[in-house]
């Protein structure tokens, strides 16, 4: 179902960037992970980069970016396990543990295909937590990273209940909800949120057992308090003045254990990717 989605998305999807970046997605075999294939978008030519996407997203999040990186670098972009256009089996094991293997084995593949020994890395929301988690666990396999809204680097995991994370799951489903959360994550949704970006927000929930895994992720606590001890690698951290999904809690604590290392950037909200990729491609290239 997956692969047809993706297929069809690469015809059909109503943004050009958008329509590019699901056309070169490959699907991939990772040893020891038997539910494959695993879908990568593969773009451009140069030293390795991995990039991550936030939660309950997909690939697709990194389509203005990737154009602007693609010149300089082969990019990798792993829908995380669990997410994007990933399979989903029933009863599979969703929760940080199994994130961080799947995407231990996407780095083995990337330096394979490569031929090189490190990458860089770029995290988007909890993708920051993420790339966090797999920069500690590969160490000599991160080069330096770029945390975009990072979220989860402080907090404790809350789980969600049983029975409420399918009631979460499908909260999250419905039309107008959607349409809320991909507004609030604009800066400026009045001129930059319209049928386009609506439309690859929510593609991946017409994946097979979209909820069943969103829930199981719910009850694991996610992505929480990942950001101590900060890995040895250098760290650059952007976020938006108008980010109005991390709270103001979050970001002072974020503030407190990152310092120096954050700029943040003006008339820009929860995604500086999507909001500001020329901005973010600049400060990537240094």
């Amino acid at each position: 179902m997956s692969q047809q989605l993706l297929a069809r998305a690469a015809n059909t999807l109503l943004d050009p960037n958008g329509r590019a970046l699901a056309a070169a997605v490959q699907w991939w075999d990772l040893p020891g992970l038997e539910a494959g294939p695993w879908p990568v978008a593969v773009v451009g030519e140069g030293p390795p980069l991995l990039a991550l996407h936030g939660f309950d997203s997909s690939h697709l999040e990194f389509r203005r970016l990737a154009p602007l990186l693609a010149d300089g670098h082969q990019l990798f972009i792993p829908d995380l396990f669990g997410f994007g256009f990933c399979p989903r089996p029933i009863g599979g094991p969703y929760g940080p543990g199994a994130v961080l293997d799947h995407l231990e084995r996407v780095l083995e593949q990337v330096l394979a295909r490569s031929g090189a020994s490190r990458v860089g890395l770029i995290g988007a929301s909890m993708g920051g937590s993420v790339a966090v988690e797999l920069a500690r666990r590969c160490p000599e396999r991160i080069e330096r990273l770029l945390l975009l809204a990072p979220a989860g680097l402080t907090g404790q995991p809350m789980p969600v209940p049983p029975l409420l994370d399918q009631l979460g799951a499908r909260f999250l489903s419905l039309p107008a909800i959607r349409k809320g959360l991909c507004r609030s994550a604009f800066a400026m949704p009045d001129r930059d949120v319209g049928p386009a970006e609506l439309e690859i927000a929510s593609l991946h929930l017409a994946c097979d057992n979209w909820a069943g895994a969103l829930g199981a992720f719910a009850r694991s606590g996610g992505f929480a308090g990942c950001g101590t001890p900060l890995p040895p690698q250098p760290i650059t951290v952007l976020w938006g003045q108008n980010d109005r999904i991390l709270r103001p809690p979050q970001k002072r604590a974020a503030q407190a254990l990152l310092g120096e290392r954050i700029t943040e950037l003006e008339n820009c909200g929860h995604l500086p990717h999507i909001d500001q990729p020329t901005t973010v491609a600049r400060i990537w290239h240094g």
